[in-house]
């Protein structure tokens, strides 16, 4: 499980792998979240979003890695797919309400349990980090340490 996942947007996969040994904080404004699996997490939002399945996003390779200089031992980057990162755009409250239930839903069957609040605010801060963006060249990415 990921102790703290920042999320913060930058213009490259090069300016993003840059801050993961210490973090994006000093260099890129990032949102601060913890105690969830963020890869699974990432995959189940997109497969939600895009009314796909688990499998098929994973077989994507998404998310993608940008940075693992520790091998899976310590910080590492991920890239949140464009995919992603336009639903998170253009979702209303509604949506994202809807998407952080089926979330919830789903780690419940493996037994973990989130304040839906909780959830709905992550998701909605994800998506005004995106609206952020825009449709510009920036992409939204995750330092999880």
């Amino acid at each position: 499980m990921s102790i703290i996942i920042k999320f913060f947007v930058a213009p490259d996969h090069e300016a993003a792998a840059a801050v993961a040994e210490g973090g994006p904080d000093e260099v890129f404004e990032s949102l601060t979240f913890g105690n969830f699996d963020v890869e699974e997490a990432l995959i189940e939002w997109e497969s939600t979003f895009a009314g796909r399945n688990f499998e098929e996003v994973l077989d994507d390779d998404v998310p993608e890695t940008v940075a693992d200089p520790d091998d899976g031992k310590g910080p590492f980057v991920l890239a949140v797919s464009r995919t992603l990162q336009d639903a998170l755009c253009t979702a209303d409250e509604q949506r994202l309400a809807e998407v952080s239930q089926l979330w919830l839903a789903e780690r419940a069957k493996d037994g973990k349990v989130f304040n839906p609040e909780v959830a709905v605010w992550i998701l909605s801060g994800l998506a005004d980090l995106a609206r952020a963006v825009g449709e510009g060249d920036e992409t939204l990415y995750c330092w999880v340490a």
